[in-house]
């Protein structure tokens, strides 16, 4: 697990890059490592890794969001030694909704090192078919954080962490693409971005973490500057209109 990587992502985030070989891997920084690297005849037209392949059956159902997930860490990654991912799908459910036919992809992935699994994080993909997302009532965030960051996210944050993280999804770069076959009002700031930013408040908030778990609400759209907070019940992200985008909880060890 190379330290350039995780320094860059800490810049990225606009942290000072500090990380160093024989350091523990902040919380959720593994979405940086492991990539899947594929030739362009493997991608779909939304510039992911086509659907159908060992591990994710083709549905039939082309778009794809990220809709949460749960880590469990059991043992500190560190940085500077090898590492490997073992991928499992565990569960595929077929559901009708308001903008059509859905599926919800579970994957668990299982982080290992030194002979052990240091990192579980189970994965929740939805798979809907194209067109505009149906429109729905803002959920409200409806309380005031004990604590919060506010974050604008620009068109070179979006970039560098789709570069870090090698992921070709088109709604986080081609505002045609997002606009048109995505369904959305613009660039979507990336669902493990917000996590990202949740995760690292919860550490800093309740210190080294057992367990975190996330749920995407609505999608952040560059242009929109948002709050990331934290009270005594869990921790949430919030756009500037107030509108819920993800809901998060943690659990110290």
């Amino acid at each position: 697990m190379d330290p350039d990587r995780a320094r860059a992502l800490q810049a990225t985030l606009g942290q000072q890059p500090t990380l160093q070989a024989g350091d523990v891997v902040p919380p959720f920084f593994h979405q940086v490592y492991f990539w899947d690297a594929r030739p362009p005849s493997d991608l779909g037209a939304d510039g992911h890794p086509a659907i159908g392949d060992a591990v994710i059956p083709d549905l039939g159902l082309p778009q794809r969001m990220w809709a949460g997930g749960a880590l469990d860490f059991a043992a500190p990654l560190r940085l500077g030694e090898p590492a490997e991912k073992v991928t499992m799908c565990e569960a595929v459910q077929e559901k009708t909704g308001s903008s059509g036919r859905l599926a919800f992809v579970t994957l668990r992935h299982d982080f290992r090192q030194a002979d052990r699994v240091c990192v579980t994080e189970r994965q929740t993909l939805v798979y809907r078919e194209d067109g505009p997302i149906a429109a729905r009532v803002p959920k409200p965030a409806g309380r005031e954080p004990t604590r919060h960051v506010r974050v604008v996210p620009d068109a070179t944050l979006l970039f560098r962490y789709s570069a870090l993280t090698f992921n070709g999804h088109r709604i986080h770069y081609d505002p045609e693409f997002a606009r048109g076959p995505g369904g959305y009002a613009g660039l979507v700031v990336h669902g493990p971005l917000l996590a990202q930013w949740l995760v690292t408040l919860a550490q800093e908030s309740l210190g080294p973490l057992a367990r975190f778990e996330f749920r995407a609400v609505s999608p952040l759209i560059l242009g929109e500057a948002a709050r990331v907070c934290a009270d005594e019940e869990g921790f949430w992200v919030e756009a500037e209109d107030g509108r819920l985008c993800m809901t998060a909880s943690a659990e110290p060890q």
